[in-house]
């Protein structure tokens, strides 16, 4: 598997499955391999940045700049286990993991009011004022009793997460 993509071996796989803890099958791996190296457009062995901005679907992203600090680089162990936290039988706590460091920019360990407030920037646009954000922030870390001083850690997340209705799941196609 070395620096340039070449053909995965069964250990490959193996190794690969083991570092995404086992929540991707073997035909799974070899897709996202094919689709790694279809990405990797000059086989250096990595993802940066501008090969990922080609995917529609991560350009779209309202927090595309965000992940790009959590991927540019990535080689093909890494990338399958980015993407692990999507797959159906990811936790709670691994789901969790991922959009806590979407949030932890500086990579403190806590999210602060200021740093959702910046992801809420980012998902809303022009359509809503600083005021806006603020207000409907505030608002709701009072309703989870949280004050604009608090600050959240990943078990704060992985709480939110486990109450919430939001799914956040891939399916890998196979071929």
């Amino acid at each position: 598997m070395g620096n340039a993509p070449s053909t995965l071996t069964q250990y490959d796989i193996e190794e690969v499955q083991e570092h995404c803890n086992k929540l991707f099958n073997q035909q799974e791996i070899v897709s996202l391999y094919q689709r790694f190296c279809q990405l990797d457009r000059t086989a250096k062995g990595f993802i940066s940045s501008d090969e990922f901005m080609s995917v529609p679907e991560f350009a779209m992203n309202p927090l595309a700049q965000r992940l790009l600090k959590m991927v540019d680089g990535l080689n093909f162990k890494d990338f399958v286990g980015f993407l692990s936290a999507f797959s159906a039988k990811a936790s709670v706590e691994q789901k969790a993991a991922l959009i806590f460091r979407v949030y932890d920019t500086d990579g403190n360990g806590k999210v602060t009011f200021n740093d959702i407030l910046e992801v809420l920037c980012d998902m809303t646009g022009s359509f809503m004022s600083n005021e806006e954000r603020e207000a409907v922030l505030t608002q709701l870390l009072q309703e989870a009793g949280y004050t604009r001083e608090s600050y959240l850690i990943p078990d704060d997340f992985v709480k939110i997460f486990a109450n919430s209705d939001t799914k956040m799941e891939v399916e890998v196609p196979v071929d």
